[in-house]
């Protein structure tokens, strides 16, 4: 095991167990720094529930008989401020507490650039997993990553490959990834499970930072009529491409699988496990008992309801640890909100979103603003709104950049950001309207200002994201940019300002409107 620099104790781990017929997988992925348990908000019949955190889950696999397995597939502390501001080691040393066999670089393990990674790697007693990452021009892995792991549990030997999200290059600022090269996810997991084959091992298990299809998360798909080439570039179309995986635990779309997915065609069983560590998918590795072989894989979505697990106290003690020495500066109140502002009802326009494209506009004194929807993280809800609240609202340390761009660019980018009828982008200064299309992309789309619609030829100066303006997802269309300059004023402060001047008020909606 690889010696720790946490001076932290290690709360649990599985015992040791001879000849298993089963191993219980636990999954987990998109925790986001959600250390704690909340309230479930987003349930309707019992939005006051408590739901989630190390605690419960600590709780919940301790009850379990059989040998344990648990795994991350990555962005595991990039969310609220005990994540922030310990740039991970926080989650560390949780997930050494539960004892954790290995996890996968999310892109915002990188959102602190390749030192902090490493930090938080050479603080894990588990390993960080990455086959398909490499130094650029030497065809190395770099030091802090593993292409993969054997766990032996109740006697088997469960091979575990970790795959990082090609789009791991512009899904974090660029800039932090500039030396490394994210290689095809189905190519090396294709290249590395041979590899790991010829050693015999009783199950495989591909975890990655890469989900099903990112259209799950806002309801039903049928996926069992994709074919190869219908399906996305996401898990499914890895395990097809590289046949010989028992379990697939993907993440970063912040999709739950209920029963996760038996694949018809490579035969895998695919999981994924939501946000914010409310949920853990729950794998059995079903073994013969006379041949040893591998014989049946099954999955649930478990939900971590605290009335139902309990709470590891020894967990508890832990993150009160962190949250005490993080809530000294986060508790201040830094003004009050009017009205509830939701992150994005309909993934559409949304009012938190509306608020901050108006603030940065008048901020920076542009004609227009834009920011990405993926960007605000929370809502911040009617009363007093605490420092944490806009911290877990606005997570990201971007700055207010502002560009000269013209009417055909701006139309770029809405067509770009309308997805499947979702729009990826809020507004300020113009309004949107689509007709949804056969694809993801909209069939028609008319952008409009002052009731008039806007000309390809028109010049305006526009306001977004540093993240947007360094060429980050969904950004193509802002390369265009004339006359760049980074104001190096936080985002997060347009806010905080507008909190002191009063009340903040949710704007009107309406602008990106979708046309049946």
């Amino acid at each position: 095991m690889k010696a720790r620099r946490l001076f932290l104790p290690l709360l649990f781990l599985p015992p040791s167990y001879a000849a298993a017929e089963k191993v219980v997988v636990y999954h987990t992925s998109d925790a986001h720094g959600w250390y704690s348990a909340r309230p479930a908000e987003w349930d309707n019949d019992q939005p006051s529930r408590l739901i989630g955190g190390f605690a419960a889950l600590s709780a919940r696999i301790s009850k379990e008989k059989d040998p344990v397995l648990l795994l991350d597939s990555g962005d595991m502390f990039q969310g609220t401020p005990e994540g922030i501001l310990t740039r991970g080691l926080a989650s560390a040393a949780l997930m050494n507490a539960l004892g954790y066999a290995a996890t996968v670089p999310g892109n915002h393990e990188y959102d602190y650039g390749e030192r902090a990674l490493e930090v938080i790697a050479s603080s894990a007693a588990f390993p960080v997993l990455g086959a398909n990452v490499y130094l650029k021009g030497t065809g190395t892995a770099p030091s802090y990553l593993k292409p993969y792991t054997v766990a032996e549990r109740g006697g088997k030997r469960i091979a575990v490959l970790g795959i990082a999200g090609r789009h791991t290059a512009t899904s974090t600022l660029p800039q932090n990834v500039a030396a490394l090269d994210f290689r095809d996810e189905a190519a090396e997991a294709s290249r590395w499970l041979a590899e790991i084959r010829r050693s015999s091992p009783s199950a495989v298990v591909l975890l990655i930072h890469l989900g099903l299809d990112e259209r799950l998360s806002r309801g039903r798909l049928d996926v069992s009529t994709w074919t190869f080439a219908e399906a996305p570039p996401g898990t499914l179309r890895v395990a097809r491409a590289a046949p010989g995986f028992d379990l697939v635990l993907g993440g970063h779309n912040h999709t739950a699988l209920l029963r996760g997915y038996r694949d018809p065609v490579s035969g895998a069983v695919l999981g994924e496990s939501g946000y914010g560590l409310s949920y853990t998918t729950r794998v059995e590795l079903d073994f013969d008992g006379t041949t040893g072989e591998l014989k049946d894989v099954t999955a649930e979505l478990v939900p971590l309801w605290t009335d139902e697990t309990g709470e590891d106290p020894a967990v508890l003690k832990l993150i009160a640890g962190f949250r005490a020495e993080v809530e000294r500066g986060m508790s201040r109140v830094l003004g009050r909100a009017a009205d509830d502002l939701p992150q994005d009802p309909g993934w559409l326009d949304s009012p938190i979103g509306n608020l901050l494209c108006d603030l940065t506009r008048e901020a920076a004194g542009a004609d227009i603003a834009l920011h990405n929807t993926k960007g605000i993280r929370a809502p911040l809800r009617k009363g007093k709104v605490r420092l944490r609240d806009l911290h877990q609202s606005l997570p990201f340390e971007n700055t207010i950049v502002t560009m000269r761009l013209y009417g055909s660019d701006l139309k770029r980018i809405m067509a770009d950001n309308i997805i499947h009828g979702r729009s990826f982008m809020q507004v300020s200064g113009f309004e949107a309207e689509f007709l949804p299309g056969g694809g993801p992309r909209p069939a028609a789309l008319r952008l409009l200002r002052g009731g008039r619609e806007i000309n390809d030829g028109d010049d305006f100066l526009v306001a977004t994201n540093s993240y947007l303006a360094g060429g980050g997802d969904h950004s193509a269309g802002f390369s265009a940019g004339r006359d760049v300059r980074d104001t190096m004023r936080p985002v997060r402060g347009v806010i905080e300002d507008a909190l002191a001047a009063g009340p903040l008020k949710a704007p009107a909606g309406g602008r990106i409107r979708r046309l049946e």
